[in-house]
């Protein structure tokens, strides 16, 4: 288990289940000669000690398992952590790239064919931590990162063979393109009768978050039609890059490694889901095939920390400055070279849109545009995590409903609004159970008050995604800066564990950094271009998604979208002998990279 998770880091998730499939004890048989004597009272001295193995827990055993949710997944930081990072950077050499008149092209065929293609994906919650921990800018933040990973002041300065990541992109990207289809989800599913297959249930649930996802599958299923269909931003950066990068380059998936670079521990989770791989999208029978998944590895805002520490590197001592194009070759694909844009997007991020990407600020906006003289009307709700707006026309008709729930505590709130009605046990009695009917758009009976919602942007941890698991705490932060004798003004120097205002302050300032965010073309002048409106973005996402899903002759659905699955629980029921086995077997088999 890596040192830099605890049980004090789990506080924002929910507290483990009653039981866990995985046993971690066992009992010895018992034999019909050593039978005790029924009569004979047994002190604590005459039981003899048992020299118990360790509990082995793997991957597949807690994706198998639905005891618990969120804590008896921290082994999964031993299976998915820097460390992994540095074995693999060591273990293949990186394959060289060459520009020439035909593009970016492959250089040595013997590197080519023992090598690996690295590339990174960084969110910008990551960057704001790394901003308020060294207190520069979160564009300078940027820059740290990729001369860190790419640059020869990096990671390639040391190893056994130099490797490092030959392009380091941004998610906000394909959160571009994600908020985008979500407003086209949303739309399609206020038009739809509500009988399609194809599309969630009203009310349309985010499903970015791997945490609510995880907690959604094991305990409340019934939630499942309703998640979005889309792919979250880290699975669809690692989807646009495992694709274009595989066919424009000629080589297999299994040779482009991908990191993501995450504030969330329960992003390692959501890579290692058997639908997020190339057996969603690739051609040919997948019986013939090694299933590979679309990020190999996630990493946390602390654990790249750990990485520098390891290769013994000071990140303040990196410099903040863009990589020069000599080292950084051109995307192979020229058509999806724009798309893909290596440049952070001037994506909006303000205190509107919250922490986590803004899709339903997005949504909001989306349909606001769509209805000229709209009015937007906000209520709070009992806390600063959960929040309603609602959109009326300038005639005072509702237009839509919507509403945030941030947090485990008030998601399980909304969880009881959308839970069906149970059918009273006495005869002749209301199949309500005490929950009033609420009607649907469409005329359809629903049950719950939160049914009324067209969509709903779900989070689980309190404050949005720049509070996740993974992020720089405040004592992190002053280890950091005393390690590496970095001042800053309104650092706390005491080394006593924080307050909670001290928390407070600490989350408050990487907001700050995360909402201060500017693009790499900022221009020299005061004169601030006009920014594209929402029809002329959509415009251009759109014809950006053509032009990939034209590129790998492939349907975009099989390239944007995800499916998710009831996990069924074991506690309680009989097992055969072989059961145990035999599904951690058949789960491993379908997920690649030995885990």
């Amino acid at each position: 288990m890596s040192a830099i998770l605890s049980a004090d880091d789990l506080n924002d998730f929910i507290s483990p289940g009653v039981a866990c499939i995985k046993p971690v004890e066992t009992l010895p048989q018992k034999s019909a000669k050593d039978d005790p004597n029924p009569y004979e009272v047994t002190t604590e001295d005459k039981v003899e000690p048992e020299n118990l193995p360790p509990a082995q827990i793997s991957l597949t055993d807690c994706l198998a398992c639905s005891g618990c949710v969120t804590s008896a997944e921290a082994v999964l930081v031993s299976l998915q952590s820097h460390t992994e990072v540095l074995n693999t950077l060591d273990a293949y050499p990186e394959i060289p790239l060459t520009h020439n008149q035909h593009g970016t092209v492959m250089g040595d065929a013997r590197a080519a064919a023992e090598g690996k293609i690295f590339v990174a994906s960084v969110s910008p919650q990551v960057r704001a931590g790394l901003a308020a921990t060294y207190g520069i800018s979160e564009k300078d933040a940027g820059y740290m990162i990729e001369q860190f990973l790419s640059g020869p002041n990096g990671i390639r300065g040391g190893g056994k063979h130099g490797s490092g990541f030959t392009w380091v992109v941004d998610t906000n990207t394909m959160r571009e393109a994600v908020l985008v289809l979500t407003a086209d989800e949303v739309s399609d599913s206020l038009s739809s009768d509500g009988t399609a297959d194809t599309l969630p249930k009203r009310p349309i649930l985010s499903s970015a978050c791997p945490g609510w996802i995880c907690y959604a599958e094991k305990t409340h299923p019934f939630v499942l039609p309703h998640l979005s269909r889309l792919k979250s931003p880290q699975a669809l950066s690692g989807t646009f890059l495992k694709t274009v990068l595989s066919k424009s380059l000629g080589v297999p998936p299994s040779q482009i490694w991908h990191l993501a670079v995450m504030p969330c521990f329960d992003k390692k989770l959501e890579a290692s889901r058997e639908e997020l791989t190339d057996a969603s999208w690739r051609k040919g029978p997948a019986e013939s095939q090694e299933t590979v998944r679309d990020v190999d590895c996630v990493i946390t805002t602390r654990e790249l920390l750990s990485l520098a520490s390891s290769r013994g590197l000071s990140l303040p001592n990196i410099p903040l400055q863009p990589l020069s194009s000599t080292i950084v070759p051109p995307f192979p694909e020229k058509t999806l070279a724009s798309f893909m844009s290596f440049k952070r997007s001037r994506a909006e991020q303000s205190l509107d849109t919250g922490t986590s990407g803004g899709y339903l600020h997005h949504v909001l906006m989306t349909f606001q545009a769509r209805n000229p003289g709209s009015q937007l009307v906000t209520n709070r709700g009992r806390n600063a995590d959960v929040v309603e707006y609602v959109l009326m026309s300038k005639e005072g008709q509702q237009i839509m409903k919507t509403a945030r729930y941030y947090g485990f505590r008030n998601i399980q709130n909304l969880v009881r609004k959308l839970k069906p009605a149970r059918a009273s046990r006495l005869p002749g009695a209301k199949p309500l159970a005490g929950r009033r009917q609420v009607m649907s758009r469409n005329g359809a009976s629903s049950t719950g008050a939160g049914s009324d919602y067209a969509y709903v942007e779900v989070m689980a941890c309190p404050g949005g995604c720049t509070n996740g698991g993974g992020q720089i705490r405040v004592e992190d932060a002053r280890d950091a800066r005393s390690s590496q004798n970095v001042q800053v003004s309104d650092a706390a120097q005491e080394p006593s564990k924080p307050s909670p205002h001290e928390q407070r302050a600490w989350l408050a300032r990487v907001d700050e950094a995360y909402f201060s965010m500017e693009s790499d073309s900022e221009p020299e002048s005061d004169i601030q271009p006009l920014q594209p409106s929402i029809v002329e973005n959509e415009a251009r996402i759109h014809e950006g998604l053509r032009q990939w899903s034209q590129f790998m002759d492939l349907p975009l659905s099989k390239l944007v979208y995800t499916t998710y699955r009831q996990v069924e629980s074991d506690v309680g029921k009989e097992q055969t002998s072989a059961s145990d086995t035999s599904n951690v077997v058949e789960l491993a088999s379908k997920i690649g990279g030995g885990w």
